[in-house]
């Protein structure tokens, strides 16, 4: 029996120990097992309360039990969904029970996800929503998941791509009836105007989305400097536990170490990096390598310096892309009336992108952090509205925003050539939803996703 054909059971909720473990099977003997398992199959998506036993008839638990008969499930299949006790015996007893069957085996992962697209219940770009709205961190990249799961775009490209189709056959038809005197003009202008319509709708999206993608991956932010100016103290209070050792030995930092931080509902990645300095010790310099890399990577770079050194951002202005703040720290060690708690000069911000503060004391820390949320507010634009979530998905619209400018170009060739273009804008959307020529990508798709969906 072919791997597609066969039954498949996984773990669908979190790993035990937990109060509950749900447990699904889908494909054409989930109502065997079931049955087999249950003593009885249920009325459809109705919970049952049931012993379950194994082959031999010995009792594994107490469990709710549903039965979901296909095409009306979310993989098309027939589904039968176990709720057990969340402990790992109950578990590993059931899945040996399932096991035990033939041409019943464990999922891959997002095998269940697969599925339901192959019998479409869901189009490609909802399985990639699925996919973001299992791994959001924050509440933005959520509502983002959310929007595309429910078609924001799927709904859009096969809307697009209907009006295309329209086109092509109203070109098509101009073709076919090239011998009929005005018929050709008749049907050609028509199209043409539809399809400037849509490009212009296509283009309108594709330059207003700014980085909308980059919500799905974060912003990152990268605390560079000097040796001991205090950047692994700066990282322990943005965190607000202590990720980094701090130690008053230049040096101590010789790794990258990154925090996940949720600022206003936006994923940022704060990157503490050794101490940029000329050194002998192969290790510190391996360290020093890799801090200027990923200050090179980085979309905001906060420089740090003792307050009163030299800046020395030129270590990292030419980085590609970067924002450059400086950051003097240590103000409460400064001799003058900026070192009581409160003064001017730990809350002022001095001029564009340069910041005066105590990371040992706080001064100056919660200007920082507001400056740093009104940064990323702007990083990210209208991100949260986007149609675009993916880099695949922009790539495939522009493919279709090319294609469609190339049929208004070439509508003074012939409109043979306008049809190709209009073939080829059609083809795009197709494999932005997942429906023409795609199966090469679906294996890097959902090897992604997690077990049991």
């Amino acid at each position: 029996m072919h791997p597609r054909e066969q039954t498949i059971f996984a773990l669908s909720s979190g790993r035990p120990p937990s109060a509950i473990s749900v447990i699904r099977v889908s494909g054409p003997l989930a109502k065997k097992t079931l049955e087999a398992l249950a003593g009885r199959v249920p009325q459809p998506r109705m919970a049952t309360r049931t012993l379950l036993r194994d082959s031999s008839g010995r009792p594994i638990d107490e469990s709710i039990v549903l039965w979901f008969p296909g095409p009306a499930s979310a993989t098309g299949e027939d589904i039968a969904e176990f709720q057990i006790h969340g402990g790992r015996a109950v578990q590993a007893a059931l899945f040996a029970a399932l096991s035990g069957f033939a041409n019943v085996r464990a999922a891959e992962p997002g095998e269940f996800t697969r599925r339901g697209f192959e019998n479409g219940k869901l189009d490609l770009t909802e399985a990639e929503a699925l996919d973001d709205l299992i791994h959001a961190d924050t509440d933005r990249q959520r509502r983002q998941a959310l929007r595309q799961l429910k078609g924001l775009l799927g709904d859009k490209a096969r809307d697009w791509r209907k009006r295309i189709i329209e086109a092509s056959a109203l070109i098509e038809a101009g073709i076919d009836f090239s011998d009929e005197g005005d018929v050709p003009t008749e049907l050609i202008a028509p199209a043409l105007n539809a399809i400037g319509s849509l490009l212009l709708e296509i283009q309108e999206i594709l330059a207003g989305q700014g980085r909308s993608e980059r919500l799905r991956d974060g912003m990152t932010v990268a605390i560079s400097g000097p040796p001991n100016v205090g950047k692994s103290t700066l990282i322990n209070l943005l965190a607000k536990r202590e990720v980094a050792i701090v130690s008053p030995y230049a040096g101590t930092t010789r790794d990258v170490i990154e925090v996940h931080l949720d600022l206003d509902g936006y994923p940022v990645t704060v990157i503490d990096t050794a101490g940029i300095r000329d050194t002998d010790d192969p290790v510190e310099q391996e360290g020093v390598r890799r801090a200027r890399l990923r200050a090179a990577e980085a979309d905001l770079v906060l420089w740090m310096t003792d307050s009163g050194q030299a800046s020395g951002a030129h270590e990292v202005s030419g980085s590609a892309g970067a924002t450059v703040w400086l950051v003097q720290n240590k103000i409460d060690l400064v001799g003058s009336k900026d070192s009581s708690a409160g003064g001017e000069g730990s809350r002022a911000k001095d001029g564009e992108g340069a910041f005066r503060i105590s990371a040992s004391r706080g001064d100056g820390i919660s200007e920082l952090v507001t400056a740093l949320a009104d940064f990323v507010r702007s990083f990210f634009g209208s991100g949260e509205g986007g149609l675009i979530g993916r880099e695949r998905q922009r790539k495939l619209l522009q493919e279709t925003a090319d294609a469609l400018q190339g049929s208004l170009a070439a509508a003074r060739s012939g409109e043979e050539l306008v049809a190709e273009e209009l073939r080829a804008a059609s083809q795009s959307l197709g494999r932005l939803l997942g429906r023409v020529d795609v199966e090469e990508i679906l294996d890097v798709i959902f090897r992604d996703f997690c077990i049991g969906k």
